[in-house]
């Protein structure tokens, strides 16, 4: 059995796939952060706010008020490298500690997808992805691969059949299937939508989007790992995310998984899109087509990188299921809901009102949010109990700093979770200056006072 699975992963195949992997992945990430800049949201998101949230065990990571913009174009420009694969491992490296420092800047803007991208590009550091179709392997023969071990395209695979078929496992709660939440309250809202609008009130169509949902990301892996199955399922994940796309603004993400699906082609699809692109770039296909193999030999070096890779892998494996260790309800709590392909599955809105106090005298005052926070910042805040513990924080040095003492920061909210009457989130008498914030469950979160069944 260990002897079959060695061979498994480490028989060579085409290297066709990564390349155009990595052209891809350059190429979309370089519209990404264009995008970004030109709509005004680094300035919006990362210059102009006085405070920014943090991520616990990162708070020494922020924004740069104007040389923010520089991280952007370190980035922008790492991913060119990345895409024509030039000096390839200097430039996924500095895309994935740029990335990833632009995605730790404030905890506000957290998305799924960011999150994917930061661990595809650290998976990608350990890939052989410029041994074939790249200047790289242009310039420099011995670099050049037309074959290369199978874990090396199978491993993103493997990440990408994580991402799907988890987040089809977190739609499988009485929320979503049983109350089509929180699809019943969003889908109305898109009646303007052409040729299908006039239909996202109707019941029965909020219920086929919900289980509909829910089927895809769970089959989907499945159906583009079986040959016969691959071209109607590619169909299925350009429909699925170009209706995301139209219905929700989440971005490049719906492109992003579009073209990571193309992975599990076979080698010939990938050279008919390499001879297309050859026909811009005049890098000469063929040239590449040396029947050279990279085989990795059991060096301490190899041996450290799969290692790595593995303990990597495992992490993505598990990190999801942590919400097990902790009370309550995840939806309410939020508790390692983070990091784990839930992706869209709560409507949440929240107040948050904080009250000031002196413990010696008993006097007090309520604080305007929107002296400090962004009212996108505010509305994030409002309805997620770190984010409310880290703002008390900020409030109590903010104002020992203007000379007050014995301060205690205490704060009325309340939220709503997919359509429920809003209810208390946080216990009002629970000073929140003296509380620590760590990893272990928060007792003064309220209880959630309904019950959400599934995993």
């Amino acid at each position: 059995m260990g002897i079959k699975l060695r061979s498994y992963i480490t028989k060579p195949v085409e290297a066709a796939p990564l390349a155009v992997f990595r052209i891809l992945f350059g190429g979309m990430m370089l519209l990404s952060i264009l995008r970004f800049w030109s709509y005004g949201w680094i300035d919006k998101l990362y210059v102009r706010p006085q405070f920014f949230f943090s991520y616990f065990g990162f708070d020494w990571i922020k924004p740069l008020g104007i040389y923010t913009y520089l991280v952007f174009a370190v980035c922008a420009v790492a991913a060119v490298m990345v895409a024509i694969g030039y000096k390839y491992r200097m430039a996924i490296i500095l895309f994935f500690l740029s990335f990833t420092y632009i995605e730790l800047m404030d905890k506000t803007t957290y998305l799924n997808h960011y999150y994917f991208i930061s661990i595809l590009a650290f998976l990608m550091i350990f890939l052989p992805a410029n041994a074939y179709y790249s200047v790289d392997s242009l310039k420099n023969p011995q670099k050049s691969f037309q074959k290369i071990p199978a874990w090396t395209i199978n491993s993103i695979k493997l990440l990408l059949f994580i991402v799907y078929f988890y987040a089809g496992l977190a739609k499988l709660n009485s929320d979503w299937l049983l109350q089509a939440m929180p699809l019943k309250i969003w889908l109305p809202s898109k009646f303007d939508v052409p040729l299908v609008g006039d239909f996202f009130h109707l019941e029965w169509v909020q219920y086929a989007f919900s289980w509909g949902g829910a089927a895809y990301d769970l089959c989907i892996p499945f159906l583009l790992l079986y040959r016969k199955t691959r071209p109607f399922a590619f169909l299925m994940v350009v429909v699925f995310h170009l209706m995301t796309r139209v219905l929700f603004p989440i971005g490049m993400f719906p492109y992003i998984m579009i073209v990571s699906s193309l992975i599990f082609f076979d080698a010939g699809v990938h050279h008919k899109l390499l001879g297309y692109l050859d026909r811009l770039f005049h890098l000469g296909i063929r040239r590449f087509d040396t029947g050279k193999i990279l085989v990795y030999r059991p060096t301490f070096g190899n041996r450290f990188k799969y290692a790595v890779l593995l303990v990597f892998l495992g992490v993505q494996l598990l990190l999801p299921w942590r919400y097990l260790a902790y009370p309550g309800e995840l939806f309410w709590t939020e508790e390692g809901y983070r990091f784990s392909w839930r992706v869209m599955l709560v409507e949440k809105s929240g107040y948050a009102q904080f009250k000031i106090v002196d413990a010696m005298t008993g006097s007090y005052f309520y604080v305007d949010n929107t002296d400090f926070l962004t009212p996108f910042q505010e509305k994030q805040m409002a309805f997620q109990a770190d984010f409310i513990l880290e703002y008390a924080h900020f409030l109590r040095d903010h104002f020992q700093k203007d000379g007050h003492k014995n301060i205690q920061v205490f704060v009325e909210s309340y939220v709503s979770l997919n359509g429920r009457l809003s209810t208390p989130m946080i216990d009002p008498k629970v000073d929140l200056a003296a509380k620590k914030e760590s990893f272990a469950h928060k007792p003064w979160i309220i209880p959630f006072n309904d019950v959400i069944k599934g995993i």
